[in-house]
């Protein structure tokens, strides 16, 4: 079926794995997948620290044309391989359109991405410069939060296809609203998102497709069923009684 979308559909490979007892292969989430359907407008892969999230997700941005440690796919650097093979045995099912935009956001690199962009800027060159892409001031010169923001509010231009990891690590509730609003303005400017995340802010967003991993592989649930929704929820609804349970010690 032709669509319209960037990238409809993930599927590994299972064919040519030689073995599901490996790493990556052996994550639970890995070893049961068979195809992953994406949303036309947000996905959000959601887990455990150590669930393969962000695995899977740095494995489709490498599929995709992505750089391993971020950037747009005009980055090429690399400062230590470190991202999985995971990639080499994934298939991705394209729609007829090409995005004119994309970029892959990976939280615990960033600061790799925003030095690349310093020395890309100081190396003469034909091209033009990079920086006032991203607002004209340096990343560097910037708190970890506002450097996020900079991106997603100067860089990220609508009509692409971006991949976040985590991109709550750094900002706090009222900025991940924040977060929240630009995801939708770009949504509504024909843009597509895969989004790795722990935010129960950010994966309230409507519509869209909410995929869990963790030991029984790779399950499609609801908001209100993930974990980070139903925790949040019952400590705010009582924080004194959670707290006496948690901090409560044996006599």
């Amino acid at each position: 079926m032709i669509t319209s979308q960037f990238i409809s559909r993930v599927t590994l490979r299972r064919d040519i794995v030689e073995s599901f007892e490996r790493y990556p292969f052996s994550l639970p989430a890995v070893r049961s997948l068979d195809m992953l359907e994406l949303h036309p407008k947000v996905t959000f892969l959601v887990g455990e620290n150590g669930s393969g999230k962000s695995t899977l997700m740095e494995a489709i941005a490498v599929a995709a044309g992505y750089n391993a440690e971020g950037g747009s796919r005009n980055f090429g650097f690399g400062t230590r391989r470190s991202h999985s093979v995971l990639d080499e045995y994934l298939r991705l099912a394209r729609g007829f359109r090409r995005p004119r935009d994309g970029y892959f956001l990976r939280a615990e690199s960033f600061f790799n991405v925003a030095t690349e962009i310093e020395r890309l800027d100081a190396e003469p060159g034909p091209g033009a410069p990079v920086m006032p892409a991203y607002g004209g001031l340096s990343l560097h010169e910037q708190s970890h939060g506002e450097s996020f923001l900079a991106l997603l509010t100067q860089r990220f231009r609508g009509n692409g296809l971006y991949l976040l990891d985590e991109p709550e690590a750094a900002l706090s509730p009222q900025r991940q609203l924040a977060v929240l609003s630009r995801i939708h303005d770009l949504v509504r400017a024909d843009s597509q998102f895969l989004i790795a995340t722990h935010s129960p802010i950010l994966m309230a967003y409507p519509d869209a497709w909410i995929y869990r991993l963790g030991a029984d592989g790779v399950q499609r649930i609801a908001y209100e069923d993930t974990e980070h929704f139903r925790v949040t929820r019952d400590f705010l609804a009582d924080p004194q009684r959670m707290l006496r349970v948690l901090l409560a010690h044996d006599e």
